[in-house]
């Protein structure tokens, strides 16, 4: 469904979660309150939901229920997500549904067979975490290089600092010189390469979907796989997960890596072979991982309650790459954008094909 050109006065439903609330959204599309009539509302955890449909069972990383959303969603015009389940159900609850915008990198929790079955435009906010994964990343760099977490572990369990010379026991290594290898240079891994260029380091770089021109604008060393696995002091995954790379990190991929060499993934968990990754750390052959995604019920959280031994070499977060407010902000930001253009009749920045 199209918005008639030249209309400006839209009816939006903007619907929040837990990770990205109704209020982040108020804030970043406050533009849009002058000329349009904007709804809020936030869908919760409970009750719990089990797809059923088969629209429902296309769905993947969603928070809340069809329901919740149907229940607010009448003669819409705009339907503004984040994390809400945006099912055949949904789409066709507005008779005047003609743009969804799923703020986030893809639209994992949107029907869009469906809604491009419907003539429902689809959008998107590609990118919009990219400087806050860049940054963690940098921050796993330098935690793992240095042995941060194994210094700040000495001192949560009883022992207290003496004398100055106390770091004596916690020598590291400086990132300056120190060759970063990066799987995949899409908008993380070049905000990535940026910033490791700025700590003095040498960036290799592979991605088959990017022209090596590009990395090389960039100060990246295009390089194979194999070259980036080989060489790099710290192999770090910024890839995009799909059906033909799941545990593309491996035990012959993390074989290939050089001994005492680091691992980072702010990627995607299902990327990496988690018991081959922990594998890698008990033989010694790598020296530390730093994690921002790992299976709910997967290896790597058994190991966090019952290997020490991996606790001494890795470092986990729970999904906090993008958990912050610039990345709300600049989410929020460009569905007002796309949400402006689809209202003036105009080509979406963010749109899905």
């Amino acid at each position: 469904m199209a918005r008639p050109e030249g209309e400006c006065d839209m009816k939006i439903l903007v619907v929040g979660d837990s990770f990205f609330p109704s209020e982040a959204f108020r804030l970043g599309m406050r533009a849009l309150s002058d000329e349009h009539s904007m709804e809020f509302i936030e869908v919760t955890r409970e009750p719990a939901f089990e797809p059923s449909t088969e629209s429902e069972k296309r769905l993947r990383e969603f928070e809340g229920t069809p329901a919740q959303v149907t229940s607010a969603l009448t003669n819409h015009d705009v339907l503004v997500v984040h994390g809400a389940p945006v099912s055949d159900e949904v789409l066709r609850a507005s008779p005047n549904l003609g743009l969804v915008c799923c703020a986030r990198g893809g639209p994992a929790n949107v029907d869009v067979e469906s809604a491009r079955s419907l003539g429902i435009r689809i959008t998107t906010a590609p990118g919009k975490n990219a400087p806050s994964v860049a940054d963690l990343t940098l921050g796993f760099a330098v935690m793992l290089v240095r042995g941060l977490h194994k210094a700040e572990t000495f001192l949560r369990t009883g022992n207290r600092m003496t004398t100055n010379f106390d770091g004596a026991q916690f020598f590291g290594l400086d990132l300056v010189g120190l060759t970063l290898g990066l799987i995949g240079f899409g908008r993380v891994g070049r905000e990535v390469c940026t910033r490791a260029l700025a700590f003095g380091m040498e960036v290799l770089a592979y991605d088959p979907n990017v022209n090596p021109e590009e990395m090389t604008a960039l100060g990246a060393k295009p390089a194979t796989r194999e070259s980036v696995v080989g060489r790099a002091d710290i192999v770090s995954l910024h890839a995009r997960s799909t059906s033909d790379n799941r545990h593309m990190v491996d035990g012959a991929l993390l074989s290939e890596m050089r001994p005492g060499a680091f691992f980072i993934n702010t990627a995607r968990e299902a990327l990496v072979e988690e018991k081959a990754l922990l594998e890698a750390l008990e033989t010694g052959h790598l020296a530390g991982a730093a994690l921002d995604v790992f299976e709910p019920d997967g290896a790597v959280n058994d190991a966090l309650v019952a290997d020490a031994r991996v606790l001494e070499k890795l470092v986990v977060v729970p999904h906090v790459g993008g958990a912050t407010r610039q990345t709300l902000q600049r989410g929020a930001e460009m569905v007002a954008a796309d949400i402006e253009r689809f209202g003036r009749g105009d080509e979406l920045l963010y749109g899905v094909a």
